[in-house]
């Protein structure tokens, strides 16, 4: 009988293992899902302003929410283009760039502002006493050839009084702001929170004209994230996981701007690391600045910027900019 019993429990100690095995490697199975891929792709070189990608990257909280993201630079073709014909599923890019794309039919949408206001400005050398609009008559501007510089510069310097004919534009391309500023240029357009705060670490003082404060519809967002109407439509899911993870790395980007610097100099060695952490100092209470939540878009922004675009030529048509923008995926 204690052999009988022997038996027995051995018997049931096995089941019992197999059984608990059997349910360990369903978990297993169950973890090892497969993560969904996703691709963002970027508007420029990695800079500070995409550094909440890359803490939502470095942190794991893009796994968290099932996701396998790549973040890749710019294509030939450009970003809106790519996110719009569904290459790639997130892109940075621009109000100005998506007004313009949805004016010319092309099915993008804003689903975040990565900085609440615009933070570019005209930019001149200190010394060349360039404060006004008015005093940027006989000069001459570097850019890069759009067309919104010259409308941008004719409606400040109409506003001002200014004769805009005055100005002498000179196309410089993708051209190093230290490199022509006050030699081939006299003024260009830069984002403060890379160029601006690289010259005062350079004790090269300036004057900037900060586009926001020279006409109230010039406060526009840029950077944004944008997705597809496709993607949208057909996976909302995804956007919501991807925004919930990248609300995460941008409020890290907030919080602790000296860790979020070196997670982004770790993606890109290539920078300069006393710039990087610099510029992510200054931008750290910008990304959010006075609105109730990071990424949060308002609907008079877009109507502003939109009317003001269409007034000076830049668009074939208005648009209609409740669907330019969505600010349904913040967490």
């Amino acid at each position: 009988m204690r052999k009988i019993i022997a038996v027995v429990l051995s018997l049931l100690l096995v089941v019992g293992l197999a059984a608990c095995g059997r349910q360990e490697n369903q978990v297993k199975e169950q973890g090892e899902k497969p993560l969904e891929k996703v691709t963002v792709m970027l508007d420029w070189v990695p800079n500070t302003n995409h550094t909440g990608l890359y803490a939502a990257l470095e942190k794991g909280w893009y796994k968290e929410q099932g996701l396998d993201v790549e973040i890749i630079s710019p294509a030939e073709g450009g970003t809106t283009q790519l996110v719009a014909t569904n290459k790639v599923d997130f892109g940075v890019s621009y109000q100005e760039d998506v007004t313009m794309a949805r004016a010319n039919g092309v099915p993008v949408v804003s689903i975040a502002a990565v900085i609440q206001h615009n933070t570019s400005g005209l930019a001149s050398k200190k010394e060349d006493n360039i404060t006004t609009p008015k005093d940027l008559e006989g000069r001459r501007y570097g850019g890069w050839g759009s067309p919104t510089e010259e409308a941008v510069i004719k409606a400040i310097m109409e506003n001002a009084g200014a004769d805009f004919n005055k100005v002498q534009f000179i196309n410089i391309g993708q051209a190093d702001f230290f490199s022509v500023i006050g030699r081939d240029v006299d003024f260009t357009w830069i984002y403060y929170g890379w160029d601006g705060v690289e010259a005062q670490r350079r004790g090269i003082p300036l004057n900037v004209m900060m586009l926001k404060d020279l006409h109230p519809a010039l406060d526009y967002y840029t950077p944004v994230l944008i997705s597809s109407e496709k993607t949208i439509a057909d996976n909302p899911e995804l956007v919501k996981k991807f925004m919930a993870a990248t609300a995460k790395g941008y409020q890290f980007a907030i919080e602790h701007p000296e860790e979020a610097a070196e997670i982004l100099l770790k993606h890109a060695p290539e920078l300069d690391k006393e710039l990087v952490v610099a510029s992510q100092k200054w931008l750290s209470t910008r990304y959010r600045d006075d609105a109730p939540r990071w990424g949060e878009q308002k609907k008079e922004v877009w109507e502003n910027y939109t009317r003001w675009m269409y007034r000076w030529g830049l668009l074939p048509e208005m648009i209609a900019v409740d669907k330019a923008f969505t600010n349904d995926f913040l967490p």
